[in-house]
C-alpha cells in the first residue's frame, strides 16, 4: 500500500504492508492543486511515490493508494484527484485495472493519527500553511468545511499571518495604524532596515512568495514579547481555530460530549504558549468535556492508519504502524 499525505509546503509518501511494516518512505513538494492544476500537482505526487518504490529492494505490486491531499475539498476534487493517481498507475489502458485509490482531504490525516485505534470521533483542526478542520461522530458521519479562502469564510494559518503581520506592520511604518515592533522585527529577518524595504522587496519579488511563511515565527516571537497588535493577531487565530471545532463539535451533536479535538499543522504543533493556551482556554468555554490533544506525528501516519482500517487489518498492524512513526 501506498500512503499520501500532501499539503501546501510538502507531501510525504509510505509504502507499507498489511501487517503494519513500513518498507519506504519519501518526501516531495507542496501539493497545490489549485494554483498549478490537477495534472502538474499529481506529477509531484507521483515523483514523491516514485521515489518511495525505488527504495525497495524488489518490485511492488501497490493494491491499494490512500491518499490525504490538501485541495481535496469537494467531493468533485476527492474524485477527479482520485482518477489522476489512478490514471498514472495502471498497468495497462483498462480502467479496471490497477490499484485501488481512495483520496480524502489532508485533515483526515492528521484526525485519524490523532485517535486511537479505539476512538470512534473526533475532531481535528490543521493551522499550517492554511488552516481546515474536520470531524467524525460514532457511525461514520462527517463534519467538514470548503476551506478554500475567504469565500468559504476562512481565516488564519501561516500564510495568511505572514500577511497580517506585514499589513500591520505597514501601517505602523506609514503612521495609518498603532505602533508595534513587527514593523522592525519583519525586514530584519530578512536584513532590511524598515517596512518601505520589505514592501518593495516583496512586491517586486527580490524576496519570493514562497519565503513569506518565515515571517509567522517572527509573528509569534513579537507576540511573546508583550506587543500588542502581535498579541491580537495571535488571539485571532486561536479563536478561529476554536471557532472551527466547536462549529464541527456542534454540527456532529458532540459539543457536550467527551471526545478528542486533535490539533496539529506547524503552527498548532510549535505549541506557542499564546495561541495554545488561548486554544485550550477557548475550548473549555465552548465544550468543556472535549480533551485537546497535539499530534506532532507525521500525517502520513493518518493517511497509512486509514489504509489499514481499510483492509481490516489486525490490531497488531496498527500498533506497528504507530511504534514505527513514534
Amino acid at each position: 500500500m501506498v500512503a499520501i499525505d500532501a499539503g501546501g509546503s510538502k507531501t510525504d509518501v509510505a509504502v507499507l504492508g498489511p501487517d503494519g511494516a513500513v518498507a519506504a518512505r519519501a518526501r516531495g513538494g507542496g501539493f497545490r492543486p489549485q494554483s498549478v492544476g490537477v495534472e502538474r500537482a499529481v506529477d509531484t505526487l507521483q515523483a514523491a511515490v516514485a521515489e518511495a518504490l525505488a527504495g525497495l529492494p524488489r518490485p511492488a505490486d501497490v493494491r491499494l493508494f490512500s491518499a490525504c491531499l490538501a485541495g481535496a475539498d469537494f467531493p468533485v476534487e476527492e474524485a477527479e484527484l482520485a482518477e489522476a493517481i489512478a490514471r498514472r498507475n495502471r498497468p495497462t489502458g483498462d480502467p479496471a485495472a490497477g490499484p485501488r485509490v481512495r483520496v480524502a482531504n489532508d485533515t483526515f490525516a492528521l484526525l485519524r493519527a490523532g485517535l486511537s485505534d479505539e476512538e470512534p470521533a473526533g475532531v481535528a483542526v490543521v493551522c499550517g500553511a492554511g488552516i481546515n478542520c474536520s470531524g467524525l461522530a460514532p457511525g461514520g458521519r462527517v463534519a467538514r468545511f470548503a476551506a478554500v479562502g475567504r469565500i468559504s469564510g476562512d481565516w488564519g494559518g501561516g500564510a495568511h499571518l505572514a500577511e497580517e503581520a506585514v499589513w500591520w506592520a505597514a501601517r505602523a511604518a506609514d503612521g495609518r495604524g498603532e505602533p508595534t515592533a513587527l514593523a522592525r522585527e519583519l525586514p530584519a529577518h530578512f536584513g532590511l532596515s524598515t517596512m518601505p524595504e520589505l514592501v518593495e522587496a516583496l512586491h517586486l519579488g527580490r524576496i519570493g512568495r514562497e519565503r513569506r511563511h518565515e515571517l509567522a515565527p517572527v509573528l509569534f516571537a513579537v507576540a511573546a514579547a508583550g506587543d500588542a497588535v502581535a498579541g491580537a493577531i495571535v488571539a485571532r487565530q486561536a479563536d478561529e481555530v476554536v471557532a472551527l471545532a466547536a462549529a464541527a463539535l456542534d454540527r456532529l451533536g458532540l459539543l457536550g460530549a467527551a471526545v478528542p479535538v486533535v490539533l496539529g499543522g506547524g503552527v498548532l504543533a510549535a505549541r506557542h504558549p499564546l495561541l495554545h493556551e488561548r486554544v485550550v482556554a477557548g475550548l473549555a468555554g465552548r465544550a468543556p468535556r472535549a480533551v485537546p490533544r497535539v499530534v506532532t506525528a507525521p500525517p502520513v501516519l493518518g493517511a497509512a492508519l486509514l489504509a489499514l482500517d481499510h483492509l481490516g487489518a489486525p490490531a497488531a498492524a496498527h500498533a506497528r504502524l504507530r511504534a514505527h512513526f513514534a
